[in-house]
């Protein structure tokens, strides 16, 4: 498969590329009822956000009974992005602890309990990775879309920059946390993309976007 991308496909790629930058993990938001600003009040408060995150993600508020689950949330300090305070007219408490999380920090620590999207994910060994992958089946600036966000989200994906481009698929070069196998097992059970047979010059892997 020889990579000499067409100008209009190529020119909807390079377009769409500061989308590449732009998926990365996002933040999950957590809130908690405070009486005041103070230190020791923020700190329960932080645990209180966080457990909200886990029931979110886990889909079932039982789990923080669980005794891992109550030690994890314990250390929310540890996944703690920034915080913020608002008014809460009316309510039971005068202001709300507004809390972000590192969602891929998060993420991992869910995945380390059997919760949440990739409970059924084995944990992959910390062995950064660089690999070029061609995903096919791409016929739309939304599949490119499509794609580059998958990529961006993954917990596994540090960066993801497109190289070329043919009529019906890309070459990525993917920065991973881990080896190329456990990424790709963590690809199938996701189903956003599967395994292809096609052969790509210059690729370590071979893709298809699941329509």
């Amino acid at each position: 498969m020889r990579l000499n991308a067409p100008l209009r496909l190529l020119g909807w790629v390079l377009a769409l590329a500061p989308l590449a930058s732009l998926a990365g993990p996002a933040t999950y938001s957590g809130t908690a009822p405070v009486n005041s600003q103070s230190d020791d009040e923020r700190a329960g408060a932080l645990k209180t956000a966080l457990a909200h995150v886990v029931i979110e993600q886990a889909g079932d508020s039982s789990v923080i009974a669980r005794p891992d689950v109550a030690k994890a949330i314990e250390k929310a300090e540890r996944y703690l992005l920034q915080y913020s305070y608002r008014r809460n007219d009316g309510g039971d408490a005068p202001m709300t602890l507004v809390v972000q999380f590192d969602a891929s920090a998060v993420d991992q620590m869910l995945q380390r309990l059997g919760l949440g999207p990739l409970a059924n994910v084995p944990l992959a060994p910390d062995t950064p990775t660089e690999a070029t992958l061609w995903i096919g089946d791409i016929r739309s600036a939304d599949d490119y879309a499509h794609v580059i966000g998958y990529l961006g989200k993954s917990n596994f994906v540090k960066a993801a920059q497109p190289m070329q481009a043919t009529a019906d698929g890309i070459l990525v070069r993917v920065s991973l946390s881990t080896d190329l196998a456990h990424f790709l097992d963590a690809v199938g059970m996701e189903r956003t993309l599967a395994a292809s047979t096609a052969h790509a010059d210059g690729a370590d892997a071979a893709l298809v976007l699941a329509h």
